[in-house]
């Protein structure tokens, strides 16, 4: 047996002799064509009964359920004909008594998530795990290849006890409870058979060689049990307790900090550290350790894009599947599902940051105030990707804020659009660090902080942090009333009851404060209520998970960023050069009212001139009134606002006879909103009286991919409905951008959206700004400004001032 399904499940990637590209210049659509092409593969090998079947064909329920599972992460849905016809397979034949084989069911069933259809037969399997867990000997806590083989048996191994814990996991994720003696017993023999060195080796108590394979499976393995074994303890008045201890499982945390050091000692993409063999096996585990414990990097490696570089270059560009080097680790349909599990799971948009802050060491209460609740984040994370209308597996890490300031790493922060972080303790930290942060908001980016155990001084610590983010300006924490979006996000919450804070920076609410303890019951969640659980505990939990939600859904708009395409943004201080001769300047406009909601959106612009659209355009933005002797330097006058503005008639001369002589307005209502819009339509007739913001026709030349990009398809959220009680509902319209202008003399002098484009273009929309997607929001600015050098600009040009 040795022989047979453990090296089925073992695989090593034959790397293909072409040039590689640099990991970190991987993107998201790379990927996903390695996926798609990997895909292809395995529907070809599907057998005609629905089934796949390794070269030696055996374990035909085994690599079916790895096959089936390995197409449903890479986006095939389960009323696919191929993934349609593999489940049908596997009821067909869902007893067996394998311990991979079971596993990997549960694994498929769960992912399949058929309702009750599947319910009972994921018990009985599960079931067959309980009874098949060794419980003497050395190997107490494990399991070994046949579940008929459990009390006392010395050859359990860590590769059968691993599987096993995976679906045992899914099985409680599905409403299937499991015996807490089971979780127990999994708990000592991973800590009790961890090596010296940090690592965990195949069998045995401690000693032997440390394999990579089994310490990301020892990874991941204990960071499931901190997620499943969470007790509910109760005050007498049936509240939870949140503050009795430090909430914290030092053992593991301590077993999973050498483990994550001995990773970072050995970390390898291309073999499976301590071991020729088994190099897809430990890849998928990779994924694995680092999804569940919530690590992007292992030291320096940012394990994703390592990986996931190395299996693209590794893929078969012929046929498009993973092999082995020989024997059974050739097989490709096994090595092709390991491949697909990695890249696709891997991929999966990164939803909450949590920060860790304060002293660098790993273990220890007192310097661990940043995770107080170790599954808070995580188990916000898992709920949000079980809902209707976000992606369907979402995931979270931890950020060493520390570690981001020594190397100016903003980017680190922006992996993730919500950057979370609790605490019941004072929060210091330096000048580098709180200047980081505030960059981070400034591009874009969202801080979420809980107070845990009511703590004065981590309160204190919020307020006086956004002060010094924002030192020079107006900005506090205050509280959101019942009109604020966030309370209608996704569910209805009142604000009598639900109390946030919030700091408007720019176009939206991008910091929030929550003084009640949301993270003790977030910690406390599971997918499916456990037997006995207290009623009055269940509804409490699901209403912090509500609230955590609507906090995210206002943040996110449901649509976080793909994880390969968060990019590096530049310096400021190295941006703002003086102009140079030749280069294209476009400068904001001032006006009466809002005229700077979204301060760096045309700078964002200018810059996405240069690095994508070929055009040489200076970075720094000028700021300027329609008077002003210099509006005729610039082809394009860029505007923006959010409220009623109003403009004097010396303004509007100037103005009319800079668009006269060739000029270009471009303007937009910030979030669609209504004021602006009335305000800059009465501005029109005032600038040209007799005369109306028209349909500019989606034929014409602007919207043509001949000027830029081809903007027939483009994404906009639509209008909320008015009844304030109603959730916001999110809907995302397909097609043109809805575009009104003047035109005189067959060229547009203006171009105008009521729909929002610069709140989008600065990265922070959010779900209630009604406007364009950031990426089509670029698309559509960039072919405004390829149309404005395409007027005659000759009158501007050699007009002097105007005078």
């Amino acid at each position: 047996m040795r022989h047979g399904f453990t090296l089925l499940l073992s695989f090593a990637v034959c790397v293909g002799t072409t040039s590689p590209t640099p990991a970190q210049d991987l993107s998201s659509k790379e990927v996903l064509e390695s996926i798609d092409r990997g895909v292809k593969f395995l529907l070809n090998e599907q057998n005609a009964n629905g089934s796949w079947t390794a070269s030696n064909d055996q374990f035909e329920v085994g690599v079916t359920s790895l096959s089936v599972l390995a197409l449903i992460n890479s986006g095939k849905k389960t009323d696919d004909p191929a993934v349609r016809k593999g489940i049908a397979f596997l009821r067909k034949n869902s007893s067996p008594k394998l311990t991979y084989e079971i596993s990997l069911l549960i694994m498929a069933l769960a992912a399949a998530k058929d309702g009750q259809r599947d319910l009972v037969t994921i018990r009985n399997l599960a079931d067959d795990l309980e009874r098949g867990q060794i419980v003497q000997g050395q190997g107490r806590g494990s399991w070994t290849y046949s579940v008929q083989n459990g009390l006392l048996n010395l050859g359990g191994d860590r590769s059968n006890g691993q599987y096993a814990v995976l679906g045992l996991r899914e099985a409680v994720y599905s409403g299937v409870p499991v015996d807490r003696k089971v979780w127990d017993r999994v708990r000592q023999h991973w800590l009790a058979s961890q090596n010296r060195d940090g690592g965990w080796g195949y069998t045995g108590l401690g000693g032997g060689t440390s394999l990579g394979s089994m310490t990301v499976a020892g990874i991941a393995t204990l960071s499931i049990v901190q997620s499943v074994m969470a007790e509910d303890e109760l005050n007498a008045d049936g509240n939870p307790v949140c503050c009795g201890g430090d909430g914290a499982d030092e053992e593991i945390d301590e077993a999973l900090a050498r483990a994550d050091r001995w990773m970072q000692r050995r970390f390898s993409v291309k073999s499976n550290p301590g071991s020729p063999q088994w190099l897809l096996y430990y890849l998928y585990g990779l994924e694995r350790a680092g999804r569940l414990s919530g690590k992007r990097f292992f030291g320096e490696h940012d394990w994703y894009r390592e990986g996931a570089d190395f299996l693209l270059r590794g893929q078969s560009n012929t046929f498009g599947y993973w092999k082995g080097n020989g024997g059974t680790e050739a097989d490709p349909v096994v090595g092709t599902a390991f491949s697909l599990l990695f890249l696709s799971k891997g991929l999966a948009p990164v939803l909450i940051n949590k920060l860790e802050y304060g002293p660098n060491d790993p273990v220890g209460a007192d310097d661990r105030a940043w995770t107080r609740y170790e599954n808070d984040a995580r188990n916000l994370t898992e709920h949000v990707s079980g809902l209707e209308r976000w992606p369907k597996l979402l995931t979270w890490q931890v950020v060493d804020l520390e570690k981001a300031t020594k190397s100016n790493d903003v980017a680190a922060l922006l992996q993730a659009p919500v950057l979370y972080f609790s605490g019941d303790q004072p929060i210091e930290m330096t000048e580098a660090e709180i200047k980081l942060l505030r960059r981070y908001v400034d591009l874009g980016g969202f801080i979420f902080a809980v107070n845990n155990c009511k703590s004065k001084g981590f309160e204190k610590s919020v307020v006086e942090l956004v002060l010094q983010m924002y030192p020079d300006d107006d900005l506090d924490l205050r509280r959101l009333e019942q009109d604020h979006p966030i309370f209608r996000a996704e569910y209805r919450l009142d604000s009598r009851n639900v109390e946030l804070h919030g700091v408007d920076v720019g176009c939206r609410t991008s910091i929030v404060y929550s003084p009640d303890d949301l993270s003790c019951l977030w910690d406390r969640w599971l997918p499916v209520d456990p037997p006995g659980r207290s009623p009055k505990l269940v509804g409490q939990i699901a209403r912090k998970m509500r609230i955590g939600v609507n906090v995210l859904a206002y943040a996110t708009g449901r649509e976080p960023p793909a994880k390969l395409d968060v990019e590096t943004p530049e310096d400021d201080a190295e941006d703002d050069t003086t102009i140079k001769r030749g280069l294209l300047e476009i400068a904001k406009l001032k006006h009466g009212g809002s005229w700077d909601v979204a301060p760096r959106a045309l700078k964002n612009l200018l810059r996405a001139l240069n690095e994508k659209a070929g055009l040489a355009a200076s970075t720094k933005p000028n700021e300027l009134v329609a008077t002003d002797p210099d509006l005729y330097q610039y082809p394009l006058i860029y505007m923006h606002g959010r409220t009623g503005f109003s403009m004097d008639e010396a303004e509007h001369d100037r103005l009319r006879t800079y668009l006269d002589r060739g000029g270009v307005l471009f303007a937009d209502s910030c979030c669609g909103a209504k004021e602006f819009d009335r305000a800059f339509r009465k501005f029109i007739k005032e600038l040209y009286p007799g005369r109306e913001l028209a349909a500019i026709p989606t034929d014409h030349e602007l919207f043509d991919n001949k000027i830029g990009s081809d903007l027939s398809k483009v994404r906009r959220r639509g209008p909320q409905a008015d009844d304030p009680d109603a959730p916001l509902d999110g809907e995302v319209i397909v097609g043109p951008p809805v575009l009104e202008g003047i035109e005189i003399d067959d060229r547009l002098v203006v171009i105008y959206s009521k729909y929002d484009i610069s709140c989008a273009l600065e990265k922070q929309s959010s779900a209630a700004c009604v406007g364009y997607l950031a990426e089509d929001a670029l698309k559509i600015a960039i072919n405004i400004v390829r149309y404005s050098l395409l007027q005659d600009l000759g009158g501007i040009r050699l007009g002097g001032n105007g005078q």
